[in-house]
């Protein structure tokens, strides 16, 4: 599993000048130790780690894993000390524009062409902050419309298709969630990261609300509108009338769904490879919902790596970083261990078929469904120095109002709770 929402992290002062001027290194005559720094199991990079050495001799690779729930303080800590025995390391990517505004990220603007090039437009664009780039997009998600089939045929209602062009509606959705439920489902829809911005995100940019951050310098909140009101007005009643379930939430709502408790389920790729393990059921797949009348967007992003500018081995970990984002073999093989999307779109070509096999006829379409997304309908988080103390605040808020806070008067309250959280960014 990956989990994208950004982690929240105290609010930072940016007083840090932004990194290095890039220029290209030799990395062919690279040679050393380069120290990996990120949040995921050591046995899910050993594949990428044994290939990279396997090409390049001369360099070894050292991971040390954080856990995910203490790596953006533990990085921020050692990343503000200077700490040079850390080389490369894994970037959250809506934490990316405030960590390159402290200055602790390498600019890799020289490799601007070759990363445009070797990705999707969202994930090139999450790397680039006030115009220069400062880290290479590893992992893409996308989120899909999962449904039980045995509970729709007992309601007798024909199964969403997996053709985007045949994309249901949010308001569809809900209709035959509750017809399931009126047929013996416990609960008709359930949205996995039930209180993150990057599972709602899409929610709002859909009813015509935008992100959320906007203006020149990307600090301007705009959460307060119709489109904002009207989307989670809907996801309040969602659950307020029995719709979807309360007191559940994170990656625990996967169970719901393979416990057969659910009709609709939206999660992400990481799923079809749970769901073909534990799902003892007919499931399928269907595009990711959008309001009638309104935007079809969906949710991308997850990690890319960066170089440290306080980093003594620049072109060894140079050599690393361009093996594991842009050479396709060497992206493919960052995913080797874990479902999760390549953001090398070469890469992506060769994985989606395995990933769409995993569930047999259940993940039918899987594969031309997640490629069109992230070519269509993807749209990435902000990229904003206040995007943590952003994310922090109204994912909060989407915690009250999901159990019953009243939307208006909620949002005007994350309004002035984030507009104070980023007035000390000044």
């Amino acid at each position: 599993m990956a989990w994208t929402a950004g982690a929240a992290i105290a609010a930072l002062t940016l007083s840090g000048c932004a990194g290095s001027d890039g220029g290209g290194t030799d990395s062919a005559e690279a040679t050393g130790t380069v120290q990996f720094l990120g949040p995921e199991d050591p046995d899910t990079f050993a594949p990428v780690i044994a290939a990279f050495e396997k090409a390049h001799p001369d360099i070894t690779i050292e991971y040390a894993q954080v856990p995910f729930d203490q790596y953006a303080s533990t990085l921020q800590q050692r990343l503000s000390a200077k700490d040079d025995t850390i080389d490369v390391f894994a970037v959250d990517q809506p934490n990316l524009a405030q960590i390159a505004a402290q200055g602790f990220l390498e600019d890799l603007s020289d490799l601007k062409e070759e990363a445009k090039a070797a990705t999707s437009q969202a994930q090139y664009d999450i790397n680039i902050y006030d115009d220069k780039m400062y880290a290479l997009s590893i992992w893409n998600s996308t989120q899909m419309l999962f449904y039980n089939k045995d509970m729709l045929a007992a309601a007798g209602i024909e199964a969403p298709p997996a053709d985007p062009a045949a994309r249901w509606t949010w308001e569809q959705t809900a209709e035959a969630g509750r017809a399931a439920q009126a047929a013996g489902a416990e609960w008709g829809l359930l949205l996995e990261q039930v209180e993150a911005y990057y599972q709602l995100q899409p929610l709002v940019e859909s009813a015509g609300g935008g992100a959320g951050i906007t203006g020149s310098d990307m600090l301007e909140l705009d959460i307060t509108n119709d489109g904002w009101r009207d989307a989670l007005s809907w996801y309040a009643d969602s659950f307020e009338s029995g719709l979807s379930p309360r007191g559940v939430g994170g990656f625990q709502t996967s169970a719901v769904f393979t416990d057969q408790k659910v009709a609709f389920f939206v999660g992400g790729p990481w799923d079809v490879g749970g769901f073909a393990e534990n799902a003892a059921f007919d499931w399928g797949v269907a595009p990711h919902p959008y309001f009638d009348g309104g935007s079809e967007v969906t949710p991308t992003g997850s990690w890319s790596w960066g170089i440290n500018t306080a980093s003594k081995n620049k072109e060894a970990a140079r050599a690393f970083l361009e093996f594991a984002a842009l050479d396709a073999a060497g992206n493919l093989a960052t995913t080797e261990t874990t479902t999760i999307i390549p953001a090398n779109t070469e890469a992506a070509a060769q994985y989606l078929p395995t990933l769409e096999s995993l569930g047999g006829a259940n993940s039918a379409g899987v594969a031309d469904l997640i490629t069109y997304e992230i070519d269509n309908t993807a749209v990435a988080r902000p990229v904003s120095v206040g995007h943590v103390q952003f994310e922090s605040l109204i994912n909060k808020a989407f915690a009250d109002i999901r159990n019953g806070a009243d939307v208006a008067e909620r949002l005007e309250q994350a309004q002035w709770q984030i507009e104070d959280a980023w007035s000390q960014l000044q």
